[in-house]
């Protein structure tokens, strides 16, 4: 086992790379004997390195005040019945929308698990180095209320949540917005646009959408940068909590 003087691991903890130190000490000295000081330095930073990525990711999923933080694309039941296609579920697990800005929208009835699959898809961007979000409308409403007070507060609000490279939204359209809602949802979803990606679960279908969000102007604007670049996916009507009750 290798080992370092305390005044190298001061310096290397000032320089912020302490997992450098934990794998340092704890390689394994039979396993690396006749490796070169090249192989066993690549061999120490890749060690590192994984560390390092384990515990940036962690702190991604924290922050993204998931649902179901232990949600997972992987482990999805019931997929076949629900009428869920496992390609498509596959692909998202890529994140390769985030990549080309797409929206996803899971609409399906009450229990149907939409905000499980929004915390999964939140998690497998945090695994992608991804900073997302979680939200439920009506929260993301009394935020919006509380911060339009404040000095500054809407362009603040607005510059944090149109800076989430995913930013999920349950339960959209749960309540008829007013229309200094829909003004927001207009600004936040301009800025969003064609720039990061957004994921809408909700019970409503597409064709009831504008008629929840007024049927006016502002229906016509944030449904125009919602529908043209997102990814429809229907989760059926079984309803997976009594499903996960039936099943504990």
């Amino acid at each position: 086992m290798t080992r370092i003087d305390t005044e190298t691991k001061r310096k290397l903890r000032e320089m912020g790379v302490p997992a450098l130190i934990d794998a340092l000490e704890t390689q394994d000295d039979t396993l690396t004997m006749g490796m070169s000081f090249e192989e066993r330095i690549k061999l120490v930073v890749n060690d590192a390195h994984a560390t390092f990525t384990h515990a940036k990711v962690e702190g991604l999923i924290r922050r993204a005040g998931l649902r179901y933080p232990n949600a997972d694309l992987r482990r999805l039941d019931l997929v076949e019945q629900r009428g869920l296609d496992r390609g498509v579920i596959a692909q998202l697990g890529t994140c390769t929308f985030i990549a080309r800005q797409q929206n996803v929208v899971f609409q399906g009835f009450t229990g149907s698990g939409k905000s499980y699959l929004g915390s999964a898809l939140a998690k497998q961007a945090c695994a992608h180095r991804y900073r997302a979000h979680y939200i439920r409308m009506p929260d993301l409403e009394e935020s919006w209320a509380a911060a339009r007070d404040r000095p500054a507060g809407k362009e603040k609000w607005l510059r944090k949540y149109a800076a989430f490279t995913l930013l999920v939204i349950d339960e959209w359209l749960l309540d008829r917005p007013d229309d200094q809602v829909r003004s927001m949802l207009l600004e936040l979803l301009e800025r969003r646009y064609d720039a990061t990606s957004t994921v809408f679960c909700t019970q409503y279908p597409k064709k009831d959408w504008h008629q929840r969000l007024g049927s006016g102007v502002h229906a016509d604007a944030i449904m125009d940068r919602i529908v043209h670049n997102t990814i429809w996916i229907e989760t059926g009507g079984t309803n997976m909590r009594e499903h996960v009750a039936s099943t504990a």
